[in-house]
């Protein structure tokens, strides 16, 4: 046996937690779901029809009950679809309105409903059920719009305000959970999808900058959509729509402010690693609480792995045995890259219910269709995030929990190398007026026979951490859409995507190089790409994907630490969280689940405009402005 597989069960595992609050969290009920309403703000009444359409269009977000509630003058609508996790009680049923009149609908999880809720009481406020959409309502009464620092969780909200005949409408600050909203000048329609939005009566005009920033990012970048009536809530924006219509988003959080603002924390790297040790394994306590099976998904990596050690670990009153997924690929069955041996080397250390689940590319090519349709915006990732909720479900799971996130905050990209390349490659030639674009112009038709088209941008871009970053993650430069759009469309779009990256770059305010890299991968690629495929994706297949490597209570303990001891790395923080790791999982480089994905669309997928992923995403975004 090699001094890999010598490692123990008994050091493998974190030591458990306690959580005085559990037994009151057990009671609850889970309310992932869909959200849908429709407010005629100028006194226009509803069409309960189309509210029903948009609601149901939603079916696979929540496919056990629906529910809906209209005013008493017809003129506001909220309508819900759940998923159920836990009692199908009445008690705990959307929307869900309180004595006060005020009405709710939630989708989300708030994962410090107990601690609010023994609050609340201590307070005088009295509850009929144990849903954690109860603890909205009454802290909505008790704080207004301050209640929103006092959550943490994934969420997306409505609370109908009958006082002052408004509605509020909230999105978490990490950008877990989707909302998008329509505003004709009348009527004020929103759901958790844009296609649910599609079946009401919106416009769906182009917006340049929807698709323009698809090209360029793999993912439409919020606030936008490819619609020119559709939108989406900001992430950690809420806004309120009253008589007078719909006020601008307005900002209560944000993941580049909390990075920025983190004063940094200097401390031996021992102290560090235990701090940050500590801080995840109480995320992901508090992920974990559920009156269901809640699984894990499992590849050979870090992040994984690490969650997955700590569920274990935890005392959890499970009914059953901790269980695990992982998601294999018959191309790499008996080679290097197969990752389901180690992992069902780890789920057995673990004493979980492991499933693993072997996936062709022919089942790609089958499965395409449902996928595309399932997809809310177009994007080129997704696939692999298809494929592991699918098998997830498949095992009878409701709730997974997901190691997305772990990369951006424990800097573990190639990114967090190529772009400090990029920048010093530059030079001071980047900060030469005009020489970026002259440069570009001149090279650009000789650089694409022979390179990657991005080099001739190397000077216009490489000067700033937002062009640095769009030169490393871009997919197509801005000059080639040219190509195959409208030229006067693509400026149009840039243009106004180009000026929101200088004003909002999430990198603006930090000093930290790293910090400011990991802000942008969470801002834009993680919320844009990663959050809003496991959505789709798990939601698809009616699965609660739980992130908590995405925690905003996480980044706050982190990020000063991190500022303090860059040095610090994933492996590091892997090793104190779950000590005992086999050496093959702590060295193994960072390949995910995407590596066959992109090598069935590299390698073997071709499409009318190309092959590999630019080809995928040509494809992707032609049917989707065919409507799927």
């Amino acid at each position: 046996m090699s001094a890999s597989q010598q490692f123990s069960h008994a050091t493998f595992l974190p030591k458990p937690r306690n959580n005085a609050l559990i037994q009151i969290s057990r009671e609850r009920f889970l309310t992932m779901c869909g959200v849908a309403g429709i407010y005629g703000y100028t006194g226009r009444q509803v069409d309960r029809e189309e509210l029903l359409r948009i609601r149901d269009s939603m079916v696979a977000r929540g496919p056990d009950s629906a529910g809906l509630w209209l005013s008493d003058d017809a003129t506001l609508g909220l309508a819900h679809r759940r998923l159920s996790i836990l009692d199908l009680s009445s008690a705990g049923a959307q929307p869900m309105a309180d004595s006060y009149g005020n009405v709710v609908v939630f989708n989300g999880e708030i994962y410090n409903y107990p601690e609010l809720r023994l609050e609340l009481e201590k307070d005088g406020c009295v509850f009929s059920s144990h849903a954690d959409t109860e603890v909205l309502l009454h802290l909505y009464k008790k704080h207004g719009e301050a209640m929103l620092q006092k959550l943490r969780g994934m969420y997306a909200f409505a609370i109908w305000d009958s006082a002052d005949k408004s509605l509020f409408l909230a999105r978490d600050p990490m950008g877990i959970k989707p909302l998008y909203y329509a505003d004709n000048g009348g009527t004020f329609r929103f759901a958790s999808q844009v296609k649910a939005l599609l079946a009401g009566d919106v416009d769906t005009g182009e917006n340049p900058a929807g698709h323009v920033g698809f090209f360029l990012w793999g993912s439409v970048p919020e606030p936008y959509t490819l619609y020119r009536g559709i939108h989406a809530l900001p992430a950690g924006h809420s806004m309120r729509v009253g008589k007078r219509g719909a006020g601008d988003p307005g900002k209560f959080s944000s993941i580049a402010e909390v990075i920025a603002d983190a004063d940094p924390v200097f401390m031996e790297k021992g102290e560090a690693l235990e701090a940050i040790s500590d801080a995840i394994r109480d995320s992901i306590d508090v992920h974990g609480l559920a009156d269901v099976q809640v699984g894990t998904f499992l590849s050979s990596g870090l992040d994984s792995t690490l969650i997955a050690s700590c569920v274990a670990s935890s005392k959890w009153d499970m009914a059953e045995r901790l269980r695990t997924i992982t998601l294999g690929f018959e191309e790499y069955f008996g080679t290097e890259n197969d990752e389901a041996p180690l992992a069902e080397r780890v789920a057995g250390e673990l004493d979980a219910v492991h499933s693993t689940v072997r996936v062709r590319k022919s089942d790609f090519s089958e499965d395409y269709q449902h996928l595309l349709l399932a997809m809310d915006q177009p994007s080129i990732d997704g696939v692999n995030t298809w494929f592991v909720s699918k098998a997830a479900a498949s095992q009878g799971l409701k709730v997974a929990l997901s190691g997305l996130g772990g990369d951006e905050l424990f800097a573990s990209y190639p990114s967090f190398t190529d772009i400090p390349r990029i920048r010093k490659a530059s030079g001071l030639l980047s900060s030469i007026p005009g020489f970026g674009r002259a440069f570009r112009i001149l090279t650009a038709p000789v650089i694409k026979r022979f390179t990657s088209p991005k080099y001739a941008g190397l000077f216009e871009y490489g000067g700033s951490p937002e062009g640095a970053y769009l030169l490393r993650r871009g997919l197509y430069m801005p000059w080639e859409l040219m190509e195959f759009l409208d030229p006067e469309f693509v400026r149009s779009g840039w243009q106004v995507l180009n000026s929101r990256l200088k004003v909002e770059s999430p990198a603006s305010a930090i000093t930290s190089k790293r910090m400011q890299i990991s802000a942008m991968e969470m801002t834009w690629y993680m919320r844009n790409q990663l959050l809003r495929d496991s959505d789709w994706a798990g939601m698809a297949h009616s699965l609660e994907i739980r992130v908590p490597l995405v925690d905003l209570q996480l980044l706050k303990t982190v990020a000063p630490i991190l500022s303090g001891c860059p040095e610090i790395s994933k492996r590091e923080v892997a090793e104190k969280v779950a000590p005992g790791l086999p050496s093959e999982i702590l060295e193994r480089p960072k390949t995910g689940f995407s590596i066959p994905v992109r090598s069935w669309l590299a390698e073997g997928a071709e499409y009318e405009n190309g092959r590999g992923l630019r080809g995928w995403a040509r494809h992707v975004y032609a049917l989707a402005n065919q409507g799927y």
